[in-house]
């Protein structure tokens, strides 16, 4: 069990992803003191700049906050937001403790499972992040992936107005879709892992980034 002293320092692009983690926190680190950043304008700028962009001020607050987090005590930095993960590669060089981001511990488990990998968004902007990320874990295994994409914003809005059940309908309705094209499916935003508990029957592996995340974090802060 990790040390009841040791500190993970989360940075957050906007506040849903607070909620999102919440049952992951108490399930996977209830030991651990969590200290949350959140600065709403990182994604709201992510979104204004469109698909595909990431304002260069995103990536310079990331290292400022990760920075700060170091400063206050932290063993460890999470980076929560999907849609502007690369600032966890840029980043590190700047950083003396561990940074991760919440995606890459799914993204390794499918690339392990075969090439074909689904990956299922609910937001555009997260779209080529994942994407690049999921191609960016395969080179480091020396694999290739082919990835099919879906795209479903209105169980983004669904979420973000509370509605947990239409969201995860929309996306069981989606995995069961593309079980029979793929190796396996890795949900893009944190928010998806809501769909968790009802991931246990799928017909391929369907990874989430809370409990994939959270329980590679137990690992590394108990190491």
């Amino acid at each position: 069990m990790a040390d009841s002293k040791k500190t993970l320092g989360i940075i957050h692009a906007v506040n849903l992803t607070i909620r999102a983690m919440q049952p992951f926190l108490e399930k996977y680190i209830p030991d651990i003191e969590v200290v949350h950043l959140c600065d709403d304008t990182i994604q709201r700028d992510n979104i204004r700049a469109g698909v595909g962009v990431i304002p260069k001020t995103n990536y310079f607050k990331f290292a400022q906050y990760a920075h700060n987090l170091q400063e206050a005590g932290a063993d460890m930095i999470l980076l929560a937001c999907s849609t502007f993960n690369y600032a966890a590669e840029l980043a590190r060089p700047m950083i003396d403790i561990p940074i991760m981001q919440i995606d890459r511990p799914m993204m390794e488990l499918a690339v392990c499972q075969g090439r074909r990998v689904g990956l299922l968004a609910t937001l555009a902007t997260t779209v080529p992040s994942s994407e690049r990320l999921l191609r960016i874990v395969a080179a480091e295994q020396k694999k290739e992936v082919e990835v099919t994409t879906v795209l479903r914003e209105e169980a983004f809005r669904a979420i973000q107005k509370g509605d947990t059940a239409t969201h995860n309908a929309i996306l069981l309705e989606e995995i069961e879709k593309l079980s029979g094209k793929v190796d396996s499916i890795v949900m893009a935003q944190l928010s998806m892992s809501a769909l968790a508990p009802h991931l246990t029957d799928t017909r391929v592996p369907v990874y989430d980034s809370g409990t994939t995340g959270f329980g590679r974090i137990r690992q590394m802060l108990a190491a």
